[in-house]
């Protein structure tokens, strides 16, 4: 190696320039290595600035420059590049194979059938079952872009408290409601909306066999990685670079899904996973307890873009923290017993114990809130000087800073902590107050999962989420006006309390739940629900949003055929088909129609199958670039609000 001296100082130089693989102001091996692995377009343009780099690790073929990505691994990985920097991960362990982390082996990967695959997703009815639609096995890669291509919006409308309007404009803070296919839809609206999201919350199906999951089984699991991954590949550039992805699941798919998200977010910008309480243990749910661990529990992961600002939230305490047992008399600078105190106020009668103090007395609570600065509780402290300084005060308090911002108080060698550093925003009978509180981490079990069902004002199935859980993520990382996304919106939850908390929001449903939908339910928000978390925010009312959909043109009949109860409504779809549909280029129509008496032989699902593989899948929707295309039949009016939704 010392012959490449010259390279090694050459490589070292260029690559500290990029910030990413620095770390503790070294050179972080591992980071570049992955950013290598994923031919990372910024660290190559650096590498090709330099001429020797340039020469040493790319190959040139015809007019092609091809980097040498082995050559360039081995060269990092050589004990005699970056002797001092981490040569592993100076927090984490991890797998190793050879003395080599899997992080630096290419050939190590999660992997799964159909993974490098297009999974459309495309369910109308929750009940409904489907196969697989794999795209890439039945089209060509550039045929794969079209099918990712803008859409044709339609079906306009502004909904607010006066009912429905015409849309005639767009602006920048317009609340969105899109029915479609997810995945495209996603495509559709990325580049009006790339890197200005900040909050992405989504409540996948969870994969159990009994959610709106309906696929066969026979690639359920790797369908299902496969169905996630396209979604949360395209979710990835909407996020602000502090902006922050939560993703609801239960443990069927949590463990997979954790390695998935470290692939496309990275390790490092993992932040958590939240447990919330989902479930309490009885009558049905108990039915088998002899033979496993009762469910309790949903999972939250959360990921950050790059950087990540958490306003921390807290809950009330439940009854007094005996520790707070001290008063402070800062006129005399004496120290009395809280409870002395208490009892001398007429709070409580003689011989009271401290446990008898009651958070919940509305006098009681007057009391510790309007004197919250002189109730105390002892705590050490690491400056030995300022100990030994209260010591020989004997029973008088040491004031630092006195009537300041930075004021400290000891007594008897301990530090003294007012009650008033725990006084908190939290939520009490239905109101946001301040009040004695403990910081929330990652284990939510306070929130009423178990009475959501008529949240505004829509019966929804058991798989709703109440707003309480929305609420506290959308506190937790927003701020009014930031936009928040939900791509899985259900029954509307995550758009209900946006709207309520005056976020801006864009909810994506490809599922129709008909009156028990999302949409009703923002009209109900709009006129006033007082259902959720409507008396905690003082929600009385008003705005409104702009509803519309993808425009279908082959997904109008894959639709009927999914809905078709009988042969003879197959045989009328067929003859539809013919004169309207975009057939498959592998269909005759005139073949299809000599074997009809075959074709009637099949079962009902078999039929379904059959017809729908006569359509050609890319054309599911009407792509922007045909708008004007007569056969199409667009109005006037739709052509001028995609192009300025669009901003063409």
């Amino acid at each position: 190696m010392k012959q490449n001296e010259g390279i090694i100082k050459l490589l070292e130089n260029n690559l500290k320039q990029d910030e990413r693989l620095i770390r503790d102001g070294i050179l972080f091996k591992n980071k570049i290595i992955e950013l290598a692995l994923k031919y990372d377009e910024k660290l190559l343009d650096k590498l090709l600035e330099e001429s020797k780099l340039k020469e040493c690790f790319f190959i040139k073929i015809n007019d092609f420059l091809i980097f040498n990505l082995d050559k360039f691994i081995k060269f990092i990985s050589n004990k005699d590049f970056l002797p001092d920097s981490y040569t592993s991960f100076s927090i984490n362990i991890g797998l190793m194979i050879n003395q080599k982390y899997f992080s630096e082996n290419k050939d190590v990967i999660l992997a799964w059938p159909y993974k490098e695959c297009i999974l459309e997703g495309g369910q109308e009815k929750a009940d409904e079952k489907r196969s697989e639609i794999f795209f890439n096995e039945i089209l060509a890669p550039d045929e794969i872009d079209r099918l990712l291509d803008q859409k044709v919006l339609t079906k306009f409308k502004l909904i607010n408290s006066h009912g429905e309007h015409k849309v005639l404009t767009f602006s920048e803070k317009d609340n969105y409601i899109i029915k479609g296919n997810n995945l495209l839809v996603l495509h559709t609206i990325k580049d009006k909306f790339n890197k200005k999201v900040k909050l992405i919350y989504i409540d996948p199906p969870f994969n159990t066999g009994n959610d709106d999951f309906n696929y066969n089984d026979k690639f359920n699991h790797s369908t299902w990685l496969t169905f996630m991954k396209n979604r949360l590949e395209i979710a990835y550039g909407f996020l602000k670079d502090d902006g922050v992805i939560f993703v609801h699941v239960d443990d069927n798919e949590h463990a997979y899904l954790k390695v998935l998200m470290d692939e496309i977010f990275e390790t490092e910008n993992f932040i958590s996973t939240i447990a919330v309480r989902s479930s309490t243990p009885s009558g049905t749910k108990t039915k088998h307890k002899d033979k496993t661990i009762i469910k309790q529990k949903d999972l939250i992961l959360c990921y950050k873009k790059k950087d990540i600002q958490i306003y921390p939230q807290y809950i009330r305490k439940e009854i007094w923290d005996s520790h707070f047992n001290y008063y402070v008399d800062k006129e005399k600078e004496i120290v009395d017993s809280f409870l002395k105190i208490v009892i001398k106020k007429g709070l409580l009668p003689e011989n009271s114990k401290l446990s008898d103090f009651d958070i919940d007395n509305p006098v009681h609570r007057k009391f510790y809130l309007e004197n919250a600065e002189f109730i105390c509780q002892t705590q050490s402290h690491k400056n030995n000087e300022l100990k030994e300084k209260s010591r020989q005060l004997k029973d008088k308090v040491l004031f630092i800073n006195k009537g300041t911002e930075n004021e400290l108080m000891f007594y008897n060698g301990r530090q003294l902590t007012p009650l008033s550093n725990s006084i908190n925003e939290v939520i009490y009978n239905g109101r946001i107050e301040n009040d004695i509180s403990i910081l929330l981490c990652d284990f939510w079990s306070d929130i009423d999962f178990q009475n959501t069902q008529n949240e505004g004002g829509i019966s929804f199935p058991s798989a709703k989420k109440p707003e309480m859980l929305l609420m506290r993520l959308l506190n937790l990382v927003t701020k009014k006006g930031d936009l928040v996304m939900d791509f899985f919106l259900g029954s509307g939850t995550t758009c209900a309390v946006a709207h309520k908390m005056g976020r801006q929001y864009i909810g994506i449903e490809q599922l129709d739940y008909g009156k028990n939908g999302a949409v009703n339910r923002l009209k109900n928000v709009i006129n006033g629900d007082s259902s959720g978390i409507s008396q905690i925010v003082d929600w009385k009312g008003g705005g409104g949003f702009i509803y519309f959909e993808l425009k279908k043109s082959n997904q109008y009949f894959i639709e009927k055929i999914e809905k078709a109860k009988n042969e003879e409504e197959i045989l009328k779809i067929w003859e539809d088909m013919k004169k309207q549909a975009f057939l498959s280029y592998r269909i005759d129509p005139k073949l299809f129609d000599t074997n009809l008496i075959e074709f009637n032989t099949l079962l009902l699902n078999q039929q379904k199958t059959l017809l729908s593989e006569c359509l050609d899948v890319n054309n599911l929707y009407v792509n922007y670039s045909e708008i004007e295309d007569l056969q199409y039949e667009n109005s006037k009016e739709d052509i001028e609000l995609n192009k300025r939704f669009y901003g063409k």
